[in-house]
């Protein structure tokens, strides 16, 4: 029995078209929900959207943003302890200038860090020069290897292939992206930060974005 109006997923919510993160059948959740209830989560399918009333936290542009500064700042606290010298001594590349590569290049550069950034759109490089970082495009990444201590990848797509990682031996690889875009050993894949590194802001960013997408409802 349900007695109450909403239900909140994992964010996000599914393993896979019939699992859910947290474990169990969609199949079965579903039939056993009355057709009033709100579902809150991200990434939801068709199979919820279409016969249920749902929230699509990933469609939240503030909600994304701010994700993405928790994500950036646990990857710092991963890669701290992983580096032989400083963040001033440890010169980095970020892989990408989406959200979570705005967040960690602006967080790297209050460190004291030597950033420079990928990335194709040639616009936002010329941006990203005027804003103080170095830039470059990927294509030019494998030919710089030598020039950084550490790399971040928020691309999800290939971007280093296992050929060319065998020439960033010594440098620390952290892969932030939701598809994998550093083949080869000794990369750290490091997904789903906010909810394994910060679960308490990660869950107090949960609540507040709930609690004013319910109020914008009620409005």
């Amino acid at each position: 029995d349900w007695n109450t109006g909403h239900l909140l997923l994992d964010i996000l919510s599914f393993r896979d078209t019939k699992t859910l993160r947290s474990g169990g059948s969609i199949d079965t959740l579903l039939s056993s929900l009355p057709k009033d209830v709100i579902i809150w989560g991200g990434n939801l399918t068709d199979r919820i959207t279409k016969d249920y009333p749902a929230v699509d936290l990933l469609k939240d542009e503030l909600y994304l943003a701010r994700n993405a500064a928790i994500t950036a700042d646990c990857a710092l606290q991963i890669a701290a302890p992983l580096l032989s010298g400083t963040w001033q001594d440890s010169p980095s590349l970020v892989i990408g200038w989406g959200r979570i590569g705005k967040c960690l290049s602006r967080m790297l550069k209050a460190l004291g860090n030597d950033v420079t950034v990928a990335s194709r759109n040639p616009a936002a490089r010329a941006s990203l020069i005027s804003l103080g970082y170095q830039s470059i495009d990927p294509e030019a990444i494998t030919r710089n290897a030598s020039a950084y201590h550490i790399v971040f990848n928020t691309a999800p797509c290939p971007v280093i292939s296992e050929e060319d990682a065998c020439k960033w031996k010594d440098c620390v690889k952290i892969d932030l992206a939701s598809v994998k875009g550093i083949a080869g050993e000794n990369v750290v894949w490091a997904r789903g930060l906010p909810g394994s590194h910060a679960p308490e802001s990660s869950g107090k960013l949960i609540a507040e974005t709930v609690s004013r997408l319910w109020k914008e409802m009620e409005e």
